[in-house]
């Protein structure tokens, strides 16, 4: 049974990734979505519920939490991150636990189907709960997003690189005004980079279907009930496009899904 407190892995480019290991039996790493890491977010909550049945590995994706980063950022050096850390999950359960699954959340689930398909048969599955790729006319709105965030970052404007990213997933401006004035505001404005690397899995946030096609693992693509239909939109495409791909909506649950009801439905797919 694993405990761990916080180790770190080093990436391919020296990076070091931060991670904890808890809990025992076939390993699940835990992909966090932007502008969250191991201490905020639904990552912890979710292990906790998981540890019982899993080695489960949560870990801060580079820019975040206690991880390092490196310039400049490319999608093939955040990969190199999950290689290196699905190592140290193979070292940790051995081979008697077979190939360890990814859980990605929101558009941590967009790495989670680009580590899937490099990593092929090392992976024995994927779960993804609402990747945030959007239907038309929506995705139209990617590019323009992506500019206005680059020209933030490049300008050194973190606030206003913030409020874009909160603009783009409906935050109304009242919701805005009084983030911006509580004590989350700095601890966003720090993670403000990483939102490009969000953004960079993303592309024009239209479903990657020949990606997830390329999957050779059965993929479980999750939507909240209680979720606007085109949050729904992009678990559905991903299931239709993955060869081994499942659609399932939990019941009553929104972006922000129950640690217990998410786990419910990964434990089904992943232990039967």
């Amino acid at each position: 049974m694993f405990d761990a407190s916080s180790s770190a892995a080093r990436s391919a480019d020296g990076t070091a990734i931060a991670y904890e290991l808890h809990g025992d039996g076939p390993g699940v790493i835990l992909i966090d979505g932007a502008m969250c890491f191991r201490d905020s977010g639904p990552v912890r909550p979710l292990c906790t519920q998981l540890d019982d049945d899993f080695t489960v590995l949560m870990y801060d994706r580079r820019g975040r939490g206690r991880s390092g980063d490196t310039e400049p950022y490319s999608i093939e050096r955040e990969l190199d991150d999950v290689d290196a850390l699905l190592d140290v999950l193979l070292d940790s359960t051995g081979t008697t636990c077979g190939a360890p699954a990814l859980v990605g959340i929101s558009s941590g689930a967009a790495l989670a189907l680009h580590a899937a398909a490099r990593l092929g048969g090392r992976i024995r599955g994927v779960v993804v709960f609402e990747p945030p790729y959007l239907p038309e006319p929506l995705a139209a709105d990617a590019g323009s997003y992506t500019d206005a965030l680059t020209r933030a970052l490049a300008s050194g404007d973190r606030d206003g690189a913030v409020e874009l990213f909160l603009r783009r997933v409906g935050m109304p401006d009242a919701g805005i005004a009084g983030a911006r004035q509580s004590p989350a505001w700095s601890g966003m404005t720090a993670l403000a980079p990483t939102l490009a690397y969000d953004d960079a899995f993303m592309g024009d946030s239209r479903v990657p279907c020949d990606l997830a096609a390329s999957i050779a693992a059965p993929v479980l693509a999750l939507a909240g009930g209680a979720s606007p239909e085109f949050m729904r939109f992009g678990a559905r495409e991903v299931a239709e496009c993955a060869a081994g791909g499942e659609f399932d909506v939990l019941d009553g649950q929104g972006h922000d899904a129950d640690a217990g009801v998410l786990a419910a439905r990964i434990r089904e797919f992943l232990l039967t």
